[in-house]
């Protein structure tokens, strides 16, 4: 087990490495980011000490070195822009983004898995094929559809909650949470519902077309013959096997969730790392937007990690093969 999380953890090293080296390179020749940070009447002069001083006029190999040096200790050196350390806004940010992320993966999950395995075994009934119904919207409609959707409902007509910003927030140490609030909590639900919505599907559906295909499995078919009742026969024989490939779908859409919140947070104007990152490309903040992805690449690959763990762990088969 310590060796397969010791590969694992390798592989993940040179992952983080080459989307550091790709976020680098596209962004380090994506346009000029002193015409971002002076006025027109900077001299030449002026603008050719800016940019050694940023650098800029530093080789390829040595500005990719410098970054990932950094990176590695949290720095991503200043916003053109904002004349911030980047770090300093992202920690600014990533509150707001994580908590609206758990937020959504957490409805996906408490609503995808019992509607998959509903669907699954009462197949025909009414209610099933309102779920199904439901999905098909979910899947079909783009994610900021929904989000204008809502706001135009809930927002604009009904007027039961409030269709942009984060509400009252609470500093515990050097964390913010609207969770703790009511006002934050208000404007955590349409913003949450959207994010969730598509995951929540197709969670469902890959529940439901699992469990279906375990229920016609030869193990099952033995256990009905030697007379073991049917709700044991469904949540201890049937989900636990569901749950082995839905484990690694479901972590790359948990995944997902965090890279896709930048849509939402457009939409509902929510002060994260995704709004940070759409201001920073319309004034070509390189910095901040090289740290977006690598932060963006960083959870992606740590999700990845705590899935192939959870995959062994589930699946007693794949400890033999991981020795």
């Amino acid at each position: 087990m310590l060796a397969f999380i010791g590969r694992r953890l390798l592989q993940s090293v040179l992952v983080m490495l080459t989307v550091a080296l790709i976020a680098f390179a596209m962004f380090r020749y994506v346009g000029d980011p002193i015409v971002s940070m002076v006025g027109q009447d900077t001299t030449e002069a002026q603008r050719a000490e800016l940019r050694e001083s940023l650098g800029l006029n530093d080789p390829f190999v040595v500005q990719y070195a410098r970054f990932v040096s950094n990176a590695a200790q949290g720095n991503f050196g200043i916003s053109y822009r904002q004349r911030q350390p980047v770090s300093d806004l992202i920690e600014q940010r990533l509150p707001a983004t994580l908590e609206l992320s758990f937020v959504s993966a957490l409805m996906a999950l408490a609503f995808g898995i019992p509607m998959g395995i509903y669907t699954a075994l009462r197949r025909h009934g009414v209610l099933s094929r309102a779920f199904m119904a439901l999905s098909l919207a979910g899947i079909s409609l783009p994610t900021f559809l929904i989000g204008i959707l809502l706001i135009l409902v809930f927002s604009v007509q009904l007027r039961w909650l409030p269709s942009f910003g984060r509400g009252e927030v609470i500093a515990i140490g050097g964390w913010t949470t609207g969770l703790l609030t009511p006002s934050g909590l208000a404007a955590l639900i349409l913003p949450a519902i959207t994010l969730a919505l598509f995951q929540m599907t197709l969670i469902m559906r890959l529940v439901r077309a699992e469990m279906l295909e375990i229920l016609r499995a030869d193990f099952i078919k033995f256990a009905r013959a030697r007379g073991l009742p049917q709700r044991l026969i469904n949540f201890r024989h049937a989900l636990k096997n569901t749950l082995v490939p839905v484990i690694t779908i479901t972590g790359l859409q948990l995944g997902s969730i965090i890279a896709f919140a930048i849509i939402t947070e457009t939409v509902f104007q929510w002060p994260g790392m995704g709004l940070l990152f759409i201001q920073a490309i319309s004034t070509v903040d390189i910095p901040v937007m090289a740290a977006y992805l690598v932060l963006t690449a960083f959870f992606f690959v740590l999700i990845n990690l705590i899935v192939d763990i959870l995959y062994v762990v589930v699946d007693p088969r794949l400890r033999v093969q991981s020795k």
